[in-house]
């Protein structure tokens, strides 16, 4: 008589998630950085260099820094005074961050996708907090050159715009090349 082998042990399929796949631990990691660098620099500029609304700290004859309040969204569209508006858009900025996570979870194929989500999910965090603990999101940078004066930002606009700047630039360039080719 033979001896009768088990069947091999099957290996249980990974369970899929919702809010981490294969390259969350990177977009998550550049979220945290992208939220700790922006709140580092709002909590520098208003408690040790004592910046007031509407200071002016000259850099250089084209970059101040300047406290400014945005009760609104980019740019200052859709203001909000009262304190119902300013956490319906802070609540508003969380549920992104919820659907760039699931996006961040399912989608990412090249790791520059996922460090632009978390770059954008960081700094949407980072202006979410602000609308819900101060009396706005504290803009600090002001650019200006030639009588033009750009708008007044901080350091989670800045990635915001480096996160889609560079979900923009894998999309057109490095994207397809990642893409999986179709019979």
């Amino acid at each position: 008589m033979t001896e009768q082998q088990p069947p091999p042990a099957q290996t249980p399929a990974k369970a899929s998630s919702w809010f981490f796949g294969p390259l969350s631990t990177t977009g998550y990691y550049w979220a945290v950085l992208a939220f700790v660098a922006d709140q580092a620099h709002k909590w520098w500029m208003l408690n040790v260099t004592g910046i007031q609304l509407g200071d002016r700290i000259e850099v250089t004859s084209f970059f101040d820094l300047i406290l400014i309040w945005n009760k609104g969204v980019s740019y200052g569209l859709f203001q909000q005074e009262s304190l119902a508006g300013r956490i319906a858009l802070g609540v508003f900025s969380l549920l992104a961050v919820v659907a760039l996570a699931v996006w961040l979870a399912r989608s990412p194929q090249t790791r520059l996708t996922a460090v632009a989500i978390g770059l954008v999910m960081g700094g949407a965090l980072g202006n979410a907090l602000d609308r819900l603990i101060r009396p706005g999101v504290a803009d600090f940078f002001s650019l200006h050159a030639f009588d033009f004066n750009w708008y007044i930002f901080n350091v989670a606009d800045i990635a915001i715009v480096a996160g889609v700047a560079a979900l923009l630039y894998d999309a057109l360039f490095i994207g397809t090349q990642a893409a999986p080719k179709r019979p």
